[in-house]
């Protein structure tokens, strides 16, 4: 079972808290991440891509010649793909990239992440977050006191708005609730500060 100094907002050691094996002391699946956040980034994919097929073009309606007699080979339009500004045969159109994982893979990946994070010693436990008003500077100056990196995941037990709103002009900085996270976004951040109460609820829900 893990064990993890507790901070408060001035860096200082409050404590320790021990932490569940099954939801921060497994071993780590790299096979299973990997797989998690290639899905997280195909579902955030638009597919907005398109072209305009020979329907789509603008003209074309008069055939541009008589069917037989001329010479040339017969042709209904002057937007079939061979011609000049014709529309374009079996381009692309918007379609949808994302699918779906197994919630059990889903659950392990995260759990790994948040193994991983333990082994790396970049996971933060903070005692409470205190943000009484939109001020910036309370979530900067507690972020430097507990050394966290510049690209940190903060994730809150509760949606406390003043703290989101006050770390969301922080560069690298982003917050998530217990049931919001993703695998990618705590492998993308260098840190992860996790609030005491939200320690709690993850080793509830994953455990």
């Amino acid at each position: 079972m893990p064990n993890v100094a507790v901070l408060d907002m001035a860096g200082n050691n409050v404590g320790e808290i021990a932490l569940s094996d099954a939801v921060f002391g497994i071993e780590p699946n790299a096979a299973v991440m990997h797989m998690s956040v290639v899905n997280y980034l195909a579902n955030q994919r638009l597919g907005t891509q398109s072209t305009l097929t020979r329907s789509e073009v603008s003209g074309g309606g008069k055939k541009p010649w008589r069917q037989k007699g001329t010479g040339h080979a017969r042709q209904g339009s002057t937007r079939a793909p061979q011609w000049r500004h014709g529309g374009i045969a079996l381009g692309p159109k918007p379609r949808d990239y994302s699918y779906t994982l197994n919630k059990k893979v889903r659950r392990l990946a995260l759990k790994s992440a948040l193994s991983d994070k333990v082994l790396d010693g970049s996971l933060i436990v903070l005692d409470e977050l205190k943000v009484d008003s939109y001020k910036t500077k309370v979530v900067v100056d507690m972020l430097a006191a507990v050394k966290a990196g510049k690209k940190t995941l903060m994730i809150l037990a509760d949606n406390n708005q003043m703290a989101v709103k006050s770390a969301a002009n922080i560069k690298g900085v982003k917050t998530a609730q217990v049931n919001t996270i993703s695998t990618y976004d705590i492998i993308n951040a260098d840190s992860l500060v996790v609030v005491k109460d939200a320690v709690a609820k993850l080793e509830e829900v994953y455990a």
